[in-house]
């Protein structure tokens, strides 16, 4: 198991795959329609959004925390 410590980064990793996956595969989708080769090409995206989301999350997480917590109240 990883220690409780890591789980902000754990959840930015699991976070930043899914959603990466999701919107990559939505645009590969109505770029290429269901042609051969869209899986493939659909990986390749994804995995290069990926390695863009995963140190954005990292970073944009904690303002919009701050930022919730400005806008709600307690």
């Amino acid at each position: 198991m990883i220690p409780a410590r890591y789980a902000p980064v754990l959840f930015g990793f699991i976070l930043s795959g899914l959603m990466s996956a999701l919107v990559s595969a939505i645009a590969t989708f109505r770029a290429a329609g269901m042609a051969d080769g869209v899986a493939g090409l659909w990986l390749g995206t994804w995995l290069s959004s990926w390695a863009v989301a995963f140190p954005a999350v990292l970073v944009v997480a904690p303002l919009a925390r701050r930022l919730v917590a400005r806008l709600t109240r307690a």
